[in-house]
C-alpha cells in the first residue's frame, strides 16, 4: 500500500527547523524513481472524474510532485510562488504564519476565470499557505476543484481548515 511505502520512505529530523519540532524529510522519496511513480500513480487513481484544468504546485515542495502531476493529466502547471520570484505581471496574497506573514504570488496569465485548479501541496501542515492559495485563485476567478498532499500531519488539523474550500482532499500519507 502506498501510505506504508511512503512512510518507510521518509525520514524523521528532530528539532528542525526548531526544538520540538520534528521534521518530515520527504527528499528521501526522491531516490526511488519507483515510489514516485506509484505516488503520482495514486494521486491519477484518486482523482478520476473530477475536472482538472490546471495543477497549481506551491513553492517549494509543491513543485516535486505537482509538474509531475500535472504532466500525466495532461494540463497546465501553475508555480504559486513566494514574493519577488515572479518576473511577469503577478497577483500576491499575504498572510498569516505563527512566526509572521509570508506572501504568495501568481502570473496573472496563469489560467482563465472558470477554471478548474487542483492545488498540490506535498505536506499539509496547518492549512495556512494552500488556505492564502486558495484564496488567491478564487479572487482570481478560478475554482479549486481539490487538494492534493503525499504527507499530511493530522495532528495540525489543515484538513478542517480547507474542507470548506474543497471536499476532495488527498493525502498519501497520513501522520
Amino acid at each position: 500500500m502506498i501510505e506504508q511505502q511512503i512512510k518507510s520512505a521518509v525520514r524523521d529530523i528532530p528539532d528542525f527547523p526548531k526544538p520540538g519540532i520534528v521534521f518530515k524529510d520527504i527528499t528521501t522519496i526522491l531516490k526511488d524513481p519507483a515510489l514516485c511513480k506509484d505516488i503520482v500513480d495514486a494521486f491519477v487513481s484518486r482523482l478520476q472524474g473530477i475536472r482538472i484544468d490546471a495543477v497549481a504546485g506551491v513553492e517549494s515542495r509543491g513543485f516535486l510532485f505537482g509538474l509531475t502531476l500535472a504532466t500525466r493529466l495532461g494540463v497546465p502547471f501553475i508555480p504559486v510562488r513566494k514574493a519577488g520570484k515572479l518576473p511577469y505581471t503577478i497577483k500576491q496574497k499575504k498572510y498569516d504564519l505563527e512566526y509572521g506573514t509570508a506572501t504568495i504570488e501568481m502570473h496573472t496569465d496563469a489560467f482563465e476565470p472558470g477554471q478548474h485548479i487542483l492545488l498540490h501541496d506535498d505536506l499539509l501542515a496547518t492549512g495556512g499557505t494552500v488556505t492564502a492559495a486558495s484564496d488567491l485563485i478564487r479572487e482570481m476567478g478560478g475554482v479549486v476543484c481539490g487538494f492534493s498532499f503525499v504527507v499530511g500531519l493530522g495532528f495540525l488539523n489543515g484538513k478542517e481548515k480547507i474542507t470548506s474550500i474543497s471536499d476532495k482532499i488527498i493525502v498519501l500519507a497520513e501522520y
